[in-house]
């Protein structure tokens, strides 16, 4: 656990594409520091991987990791491992 993060928001992706800007853009409206967003692309073979690296370089907050596809109870466990706040939640990427 890190102390300077508070939250841990944990999104497994597997094509999501079509809305996984939209799920981050609100996520990242709250502009907190305290807050780590970790995205987990479980094997997409659509644009996802691209948009998620994408929000990793521009937002200091946001982590991107890749597996090989494993299933979403996989990539949610994997997430876990990289979780560093005091409280992990769990974000689906159409949400």
């Amino acid at each position: 656990m890190d102390p300077a993060i508070k939250y841990s928001v944990i999104i497994p992706i597997y094509h999501a594409e079509k809305t996984l800007s939209r799920c981050l853009d609100s996520l990242l409206q709250t502009e907190r520091t305290d807050i780590q967003i970790i995205l987990v692309d479980d094997g997409s073979r659509d644009g996802s991987p691209h948009i998620a690296r994408a929000y990793a370089e521009k937002f200091s907050v946001v982590e991107y990791i890749h597996q090989e596809n494993a299933g979403v109870s996989h990539a949610r466990n994997t997430g876990l491992r990289h979780a560093k706040g005091f409280y992990v939640t769990f974000v689906d990427s159409d949400d």
